[in-house]
């Protein structure tokens, strides 16, 4: 391992502890009163030493959903990886990514306060790439499932990429508001047959 390396890792590893506590913070309360100094009291670092890693709170922010992006769709790619059938690769990415934000509910708090901001984003042009990779996977398994004839014919992919990506943030809207959230995992293992029986319905237009 080189010098450089070595120095390296120390900032690497603090930075994700960082993009960690904000997480966890958003999870209880509102991100958009979460401050910097709440983020090193979270951490145990003085006040000044956040800022040793990021030079303010928007470079904090952004980290955090590039942290999303990468953990969200790497977690996605993996569920599908264990399946050979296109359905299936779909519902497991589905419960996978209800998995995921029962695991960080603040990440879905921290991406709608964000989004519901009128102003453009270097945060918001992030959310939209993460949102462009997730599409392209679901378009590829649509794709493959097309291949074997397993989904309806004519089937409007983009608008299937819509309602599945749609139906989890239901889903999580609908568990932040009664408070629910841990239990996703059950709703979504009812609602996704409904949504599968409506891809493959020969009596779609």
């Amino acid at each position: 391992m080189t010098t450089q390396s070595i120095q390296r890792q120390p900032t690497e590893t603090r930075k994700n502890e960082i993009v960690i506590a904000v997480l966890e913070l958003a999870a209880h309360r509102s991100p958009a009163q979460i401050r910097t100094g709440d983020i090193s009291a979270a951490l145990g670092l003085s006040h000044g030493a956040i800022f040793k890693h990021f030079p303010n709170k928007a470079e904090i922010w952004l980290a955090t959903i590039e942290w999303v992006d990468l953990t969200l769709i790497g977690a996605l790619q993996a569920a599908a990886s264990q399946h050979a059938d296109p359905l299936a690769q779909l519902r497991a990415v589905f419960m996978a990514h209800v998995d995921f934000v029962v695991q960080h509910p603040g990440v879905p708090r921290l991406i709608f306060d964000e989004l519901q901001r009128p102003a453009e984003s270097a945060l918001k042009w992030r959310v939209a790439q993460m949102l462009a990779r997730y599409r392209g996977l679901l378009m590829g398994l649509f794709e493959a499932a097309a291949a074997r004839a397993q989904t309806a014919p004519g089937l409007n992919r983009e608008a299937a990429a819509t309602l599945f990506i749609g139906m989890v943030q239901g889903l999580v809207m609908q568990g932040m508001l009664a408070g629910t959230s841990g239990r996703l995992g059950e709703a979504a293992a009812l609602v996704f047959p409904i949504y599968l029986a409506g891809i493959t319905s020969e009596a779609l237009p």
